[in-house]
């Protein structure tokens, strides 16, 4: 039996805030330039294994301590401290940084707890399972003066790096409009008409934190929370959020985009009720945008998913000397005749987790090269076009094209779409299109405003489970 099975309902909420009030008067680890890290990390399922492993092989860290909800996947981290309470690894004083490698529900919970125990935090993407709850954790960061990176490697590449420098020296001229997208291929998560039983390893309860614990309605309990919305954001969350990161570091953006329309649906008869297929179109600054995400075949790519603009995933900007097709490790830039007139080359962000580590060292947020307020505003441009989609309608393809006029890029992404599916035999008068209507956000406050902000706005946070709440003040 776990540690919180053994607690009552009460006995587990006073342990909680009392864990929090001894947490914020813990003291800040200073840590010599040439000193190890000691790290514990959250969360060892499919992610949070390769992570353990790598941080293993790295000489700047030990790795001293694991926690998982499902006591099974902590077997492989042999010669560890292992708690199946995450929280009773926070209180492992020897430990200096945490990695959150959880189901998406439970980063921004753990992280501002991980923060307030005196750790530095490195909590994968998306860094937040609502926008509310996303900038508490930057609100954390900044009281208890912790380091805090988002888990979208990619911002440490070179390519992207330089690929920003350039487009923000003003080198290919004026942005005109960017096209995000990540149009792999993936398989639907099976049917169950019945709650599949937990594995006998996993405290349930704990797993669920602050989301709901309803039965499990899926097949396979583990990763497949991805594709339903009381645990995960769907493909936007899972990968976009990458290349949305990129956009932002490009163009420079410290906010969002403050309008969103969405397209999609789930055209897959199973358990999942995130949208396989969704493109949304955003504008910010004057540059529009398209954000899209895709998970089934096409003619032209096959098995391996869509083909759009010449990619599979990545960004492509679209400026008044040329354009530039940049995705994971690299890319380049054309004239407008084709002819490529420079190359980004990058590695992915190989070294996202040192430059984590350096700014721990120095006790220095500004060296990172994804700091918590870019995670949450990335990860916030998810939320944006998940919400616009959540709060739409059963819509025809002609009345869509009437909302994307003058947008010539979402034109041609519906038309895209269209086609997929019929390649891909769907019956859009059985399973059609669903379109929200244009949403206005206001990024100061971090609300929608104007017509459907009712609607909208009850996505913006969401009810935490007595016990596992998100404070509303850090």
């Amino acid at each position: 039996m776990s540690i919180l099975n053994k607690l009552s309902r009460r006995g587990f909420v006073k342990t909680t805030v009392a864990a929090s009030t001894v947490y914020s008067l813990i003291p800040h680890t200073v840590l010599g330039a040439n000193e190890r890290i000691n790290v514990g990390v959250i969360g060892v399922g499919w992610k949070g294994a390769g992570q353990l492993k790598s941080l293993q092989k790295m000489p700047d860290c030990r790795v001293i301590g694991v926690s998982d909800a499902d006591s099974e996947m902590m077997g492989k981290a042999e010669g560890t401290i292992k708690h199946q309470d995450y929280r009773r690894l926070l209180e492992v004083k020897e430990i200096d940084a945490v990695f959150i490698v959880t189901p998406n529900h439970w980063h921004s919970l753990s992280a501002i707890q991980a923060m307030q125990a005196g750790k530095h935090v490195y909590v994968e993407k998306p860094v937040s399972h609502n926008i509310w709850e996303g900038r508490r954790m930057v609100d954390a960061a900044r009281k208890y003066k912790r380091v805090c990176q988002a888990g979208t490697q990619q911002a440490s590449c070179p390519s992207v790096q330089a690929a920003a420098r350039d487009i923000q020296s003003g080198k290919y001229g004026r942005v005109q409009w960017v096209h995000c997208s990540k149009l792999g291929s993936r398989e639907p998560i099976g049917k169950v008409s019945v709650p599949t039983v937990p594995p006998a390893s996993l405290d349930y309860n704990l797993w669920a934190g602050p989301a709901p614990m309803t039965p499990v309605m899926r097949e396979k309990f583990h990763y497949d929370w991805h594709w339903q919305f009381n645990w995960g954001d769907g493909e936007m969350g899972n990968w976009s959020i990458h290349y949305l990161n990129d956009l932002r570091q490009i163009l420079g953006w410290d906010d969002v985009p403050e309008n969103v329309i969405s397209v999609g649906n789930r055209f897959w008869d199973d358990n999942g009720n995130t949208p396989n297929m969704l493109f949304s179109v955003m504008e910010h600054r004057g540059v529009k945008v398209v954000v899209e995400v895709r998970n089934m075949a096409d003619e032209r790519g096959g098995k391996g998913g869509a083909v759009y603009l010449g990619m599979r995933g990545g960004n492509y900007f679209m400026c008044e000397k040329g354009y530039l097709k940049l995705s994971r490790g690299g890319g380049a830039a054309f004239d407008h005749d084709g002819k490529r007139i420079a190359q980004y080359k990058g590695d992915g962000g190989s070294d996202h987790i040192k430059n984590f580590f350096d700014a721990v060292r120095a006790d220095d947020s500004s060296l990172l090269n994804a700091e918590i307020e870019m995670g949450h505003q990335s990860t916030a441009m998810c939320h944006l076009a998940n919400i616009a989609w959540r709060i739409g309608s059963p819509v025809g393809a002609a009345e869509i094209r009437e909302q994307l006029t003058g947008n010539q890029d979402a034109l041609d992404t519906l038309d895209s779409v269209v086609k997929q599916l019929e390649f891909n035999k769907v019956d859009l008068n059985k399973t059609p299109l669903i379109a929200g209507p244009k949403l206005t956000y206001d990024n100061q406050v971090e609300v929608f405003t104007g017509d459907y902000a009712k609607q909208a706005n009850k996505l913006v946070r969401l009810p935490c489970r007595t016990g596992f709440e998100v404070p509303e003040k850090v």
